[in-house]
């Protein structure tokens, strides 16, 4: 394990030493590339020199009790000895996950999609509520989060919504709620009491920076209109809305955020760099769909989730196979133990894939 830390740590040294070099400060795209990697090592990097003192000091103790004569100093060494083995027994799961394969996604800002699913105004209440539980782990968690777009229906419901989350490794921690999340519920317009099954869905992607992904900007189609237009005429004024579309992908992307068009046009760009960044990772989740890899889920939109079971006061997790009551709660944003138990999870498969 030594060995293993060593390496990383003669990397992360080696990278810190390019950074003193001009022809790497000049370049950004570079500079961004080597500040990730510092960041991604670092972990490991800290162990290394943790593990090393204690296994010094382990290696030290040991030679003074076999050679010292004096009692008083073999004491002294005992004790030594015996503080150096028990940070070496406590860091040995620590060490396991540092040399875990890293997601170079992890210290990440992202951007996290709500969207109506089946059940027509049921599932639009629901990406409501949804949406505001997020909101509401954000602002439990010191995140920042901001509302790029969202489209409501008549009701109080959600179509659609898109959230910037900026902080400390966001992507990390909310990284595992891609997917089909459902509600079972009576909803206030049900007369006979039936309980109704409702979905919408979850996405979340890593921002990305302008450097990591490149668009041919000939490929790109771009509109801007009023927020006061009904559709996407061109003739108002102040039109300080912003619609890109990708040509090759058809991807389309919308801001209306700022007063500004500048400002919105460069968040639009900023947005369609993070799609088509998600685009290309939906593509490797296909092509590994019938392979072995090193993540517990794919984070595949398709993939049924999480249960929130109204009448039973239980959220299931299907993943993990656990399930919770205070729904509430949940949805007020209490959902740091759920991301926790999946991120354990998560580190506990991959452990147990590494050691066959």
């Amino acid at each position: 394990m030594l060995d293993k830390l060593k390496s990383i740590a003669d990397k992360v040294e080696a990278l810190q030493q390019q950074l003193y070099d001009p022809s790497i400060t000049a370049d950004h795209k570079k500079m961004i590339a080597i500040q990730r990697e510092i960041s991604w090592l670092s972990d490991g990097y800290e162990l290394y020199k943790h593990l090393k003192k204690y296994t010094d000091q382990k290696n030290e103790a040991k030679e003074m009790i076999e050679n010292e004569t004096d009692a008083e100093m073999i004491d002294m060494a005992k004790a030594e000895l015996e503080e150096a083995e028990t940070q070496l027994a406590d860091m040995d799961e620590r060490i396991k996950l540092a040399l875990l394969p890293k997601d170079p996604n992890d210290e990440r800002n992202i951007y996290l999609e709500v969207r109506q699913a089946a059940g027509w105004d049921e599932a639009g209440l629901f990406a409501a509520e949804v949406l505001r539980m997020y909101l509401r782990y954000a602002e439990r968690q010191w995140l920042k989060a901001e509302i790029i777009e969202h489209d409501r229906t008549g009701i109080g419901g959600l179509k659609f919504a898109m959230v910037k989350i900026a902080g400390d490794k966001v992507y990390s921690k909310l990284k595992f709620e891609s997917g089909v999340h459902r509600v079972q519920r009576i909803p206030d317009t049900e007369t006979n009491g039936r309980v109704h099954t409702s979905t919408i869905t979850v996405a979340v992607m890593p921002e990305v920076d302008d450097v990591e992904v490149h668009i041919d900007p000939n490929d790109v189609e771009m509109d801007t209109f009023a927020a006061s237009s009904s559709g996407w005429q061109n003739a108002n004024k102040n039109q300080t809305w912003v619609r890109l579309r990708h040509i090759p992908s058809g991807i389309i992307v919308m801001w209306q955020d700022s007063k500004s068009q500048m400002q919105n046009k460069e968040n639009a760009w900023k947005m369609l760099r993070t799609k088509m960044y998600q685009h290309e990772m939906d593509k490797q989740i296909k092509e590994q769909k019938d392979k072995r890899f090193d993540q517990v889920w794919s984070g595949d939109r398709s993939e049924k989730i999480r249960t929130y079971n109204f009448p039973q006061d239980r959220v299931t997790d299907h993943r993990i196979k656990q399930s919770r009551s205070n729904i509430p709660g949940i949805l007020d944003g209490e959902i740091e133990d759920i991301m926790k138990e999946l991120i354990v999870e998560n580190q506990t498969k991959l452990l147990e894939s590494a050691g066959e």
